[in-house]
C-alpha cells in the first residue's frame, strides 16, 4: 500500500497517525530522501529503511499519537558504530534526519437542514478540513445539482437522505461530532433535540431559531422529555457569533460558521490542521 493510501485508510476510519519523512540524508543510509512511513496505533505502511532508525521513529510517532495537538518535529540519527541506540546499531556510516507529521482525527459536524441557510454553511464548512454530513428528509434539497457548489470541497461530505426520524442517524455519526439543527419542521427540530440530549459521545448541539421558538422548546424538552435544566443548557441558541443580527442566509451562514470554528479552537487548539482534498458520499 503507497503511503497516500495509507493516509486515506486512516482518514476513513478517523483514527490519528503520523507521517514519517526521510528529510535529508549525508553519506550512505537505507533510504533516499523522501522515503516514508505511515504509524498508525498498531499497523504501519511503507518504511524509512528499517532498524534502529525505523524503530526509534514508530516509538516516538505512537508517543506524538497519544499526545494532545502534537506538533510536527524533526529526529536526527548519525549511522556509525560509536552510537548507543535502543534497537541496534546501523554503521552505515552517513546521516539521516527524519520528519515527524501528526495526522490527527478531524473534526466532524452535521448540518439537519440543508435549506437556505444550511447549504450557505455547508459552502463555508467545505472549505475546511473536516468531515461534513449533511442530512434532509426533503430529497430535492440534496440533489447533485443542488450540492454541485460543494464539487470543489475540502471537506469530505457525507450525504445523508432520510424521509422520516433524522434523530436516527445520530447514532450512526463519529463520536464527537458537532450538531446544527437547521431543518424547515419545528416538529423535526424539537425531536431532534431531544434525540441528541440522549445521544451520548456528541459534541456541541446547536439549534437555529428565535427566543420564544426555545421558549417552547425548553419547557417541552423539560416536560414532555424529562430533561433536567443542565441537560437542556447542552444546546445551544441562537447559534451564531453575537452582534451579527443580520437575517440573510449567508450571514447567519458566517456567524454559525465562525462560532463553529471558535468552538473548535477552544476544545481544541490547533486542531484545524492543513486543507486536502475531499470527496462527497452519499
Amino acid at each position: 500500500m503507497t503511503w497516500v493510501a495509507a493516509v486515506a485508510r486512516l482518514r476513513a476510519r478517523r483514527e490519528s497517525g503520523v507521517l514519517v519523512t526521510v528529510a535529508t540524508v549525508r553519506g550512505h543510509a537505507p533510504r533516499r530522501a523522501g522515503a516514508k512511513l505511515v504509524v498508525g496505533r498498531t499497523e504501519t505502511w511503507g518504511s524509512i529503511g528499517g532498524g534502529n532508525i525505523e524503530a526509534v521513529a514508530i516509538d516516538r510517532a505512537r508517543e506524538l499519537i497519544g499526545t494532545p495537538d502534537a506538533a510536527p518535529e524533526l529526529m536526527g540519527f548519525a549511522l556509525n558504530d560509536k552510537v548507543t541506540s535502543r534497537h541496534g546499531v546501523q554503521c552505515c556510516g552517513g546521516a539521516v534526519s527524519v520528519l515527524l507529521e501528526p495526522l490527527p482525527v478531524v473534526q466532524a459536524v452535521a448540518i439537519f437542514g440543508v435549506g437556505h441557510v444550511g447549504l450557505e454553511l455547508a459552502r463555508i464548512l467545505a472549505r475546511h478540513d473536516l468531515d461534513l454530513h449533511l442530512i434532509d428528509t426533503r430529497p430535492d434539497m440534496l440533489t447533485d445539482e443542488r450540492l454541485d457548489v460543494l464539487a470543489d470541497a475540502v471537506a469530505q461530505v457525507h450525504v445523508h437522505h432520510t424521509l422520516l426520524l433524522p434523530e436516527e442517524l445520530l447514532t450512526e455519526l463519529p463520536p464527537g461530532t458537532h450538531i446544527l439543527i437547521m431543518t424547515h419542521d419545528h416538529a423535526e427540530d424539537a425531536a431532534l433535540c431531544d434525540a441528541a440530549l440522549r445521544t451520548a459521545g456528541l459534541g456541541s448541539i446547536g439549534l437555529i431559531g428565535s427566543a420564544a421558538k426555545w421558549a417552547r422548546f425548553r419547557k417541552r424538552l423539560a416536560t414532555e422529555g424529562g430533561h433536567d435544566a443542565a441537560t437542556i443548557d447542552r444546546i445551544k441558541t441562537p447559534i451564531g457569533m453575537p452582534g451579527i443580527t443580520g437575517k440573510e442566509p449567508a450571514t447567519i451562514a458566517v456567524s454559525v460558521a465562525a462560532d463553529l470554528l471558535r468552538t473548535f479552537e477552544q476544545d481544541c487548539p490547533g486542531a484545524m490542521p492543513d486543507t486536502v482534498p475531499g470527496r462527497r458520499s452519499r
